[in-house]
């Protein structure tokens, strides 16, 4: 059998159905594992949730109010769990997309232009967790407690005793633990500042159930659960493509139209550009969580001028990114 041509870099020339037929074997295998990781995490979509919503849950407790989501419609939590189902799968699915679409791409390309692409998919990877750890125990649980500070009004405390009618109503006693054997009725307070209530059920049995104490005020804070992931989820996608600004650095440096010392006296315009990029971004439009999100964006860009120092294009086709980081690192030139 005839063997199809190769072209200089000794790989074979494919033809356009070639092309094609390897594109549907890759979507194919793509889509082989995020499917089955779907399934499974929709059985775990309420631990997913969990996750999620525990920085809200404690922006809402730091501030004595009910550490609750409101649900509104009958479909709106099945709703929200298939949809952080489809999220995971996407998520613990990337490295594999990514290898298949490396795997696609890589018999076209010369072996020093791959040695970009096999720095660029890590650089990525390490770059999106960051982001995302970030987001999730720094700037989300920041902004939610600025957010949820600003959005009430403070409680009118009151001297306790001082009034006869007070004094003659019965005081509920605050209990560290339940009782061991509560009576039908019996209640007490929670020192989480929750109203517990012993209710009889059938068969002679008591359960126990608590609702949350809010502050007397006009104003009462509490989350829609659609719309909570979905500020979470925006704000994780917003921070993704932000946190990817070293890599746009790298590349705009390799295809020369950038270098660090013109990157360096631009710094000004990136401090700027962060702010804009931290408004566009930030799902709540405050200025605090815009600024606080503008800092790390203008970090990453001076983490991308320090990038294209140690890799520059002639660096990487070499294969030398490695010797030149460890340089830096031990306090040397690149």
């Amino acid at each position: 059998m005839e063997r199809p041509p190769a072209d200089p870099s000794g790989h074979a020339v494919m033809t356009l159905g070639d092309h094609l037929d390897e594109l549907r074997r890759r979507v194919i295998l793509a889509l082989v594992v995020p499917v089955p990781i779907a399934i499974a995490a929709f059985a775990w979509a309420a631990p997913i949730r969990d996750l999620l919503c525990e920085p809200a849950m404690r922006a809402l407790r730091a501030h004595d109010l009910p550490a609750q989501l409101q649900v509104l419609n009958p479909v709106e939590t099945l709703g929200s769990e298939l949809k952080l189902s489809l999220v995971a799968a996407l998520v613990l699915a990337a490295p594999w997309i990514a290898l298949q679409v490396w795997k696609f791409v890589e018999p076209g390309l010369y072996a020093h232009e791959r040695r970009f692409v096999r720095l660029l998919v890590p650089m990525s990877a390490a770059l999106t967790l960051t982001g995302l750890a970030l987001l999730y125990f720094v700037l989300l649980p920041l902004m939610l407690e600025v957010l949820v500070s600003m959005g009430g009004e403070p409680p009118q405390l009151l001297t306790s005793g001082t009034s006869g009618t007070a004094a003659s109503s019965p005081v509920v006693p605050t209990l560290a633990d339940p009782p061991a054997q509560p009576m039908p009725g019996q209640i007490w307070l929670t020192p989480d500042h929750r109203l517990a209530v012993a209710v009889p059920m059938d068969a002679g049995h008591v359960e126990v159930r608590t609702v949350a104490l809010a502050h007397g005020s006009r104003l009462m804070q509490q989350f829609r659960l659609s719309e909570y992931l979905d500020f979470t989820l925006d704000f994780a996608l917003g921070i993704t493509v932000a946190f990817q600004t070293p890599l746009v650095v790298l590349l705009l440096g390799w295809l020369g139209l950038l270098t660090p010392s013109s990157l360096a006296r631009q710094r000004r315009y990136a401090i700027f550009a962060a702010a804009v990029i931290g408004a566009v971004v930030t799902p709540s439009g405050d200025p605090f969580s815009m600024a606080l999100l503008a800092v790390p964006i203008y970090l990453l860009y001076e983490l991308g001028i320090l990038m294209l120092r140690v890799a520059p294009p002639s660096a990487v086709a070499r294969g030398e990114v490695l010797g030149r980081l460890l340089r830096v690192v031990r306090g040397g030139e690149a």
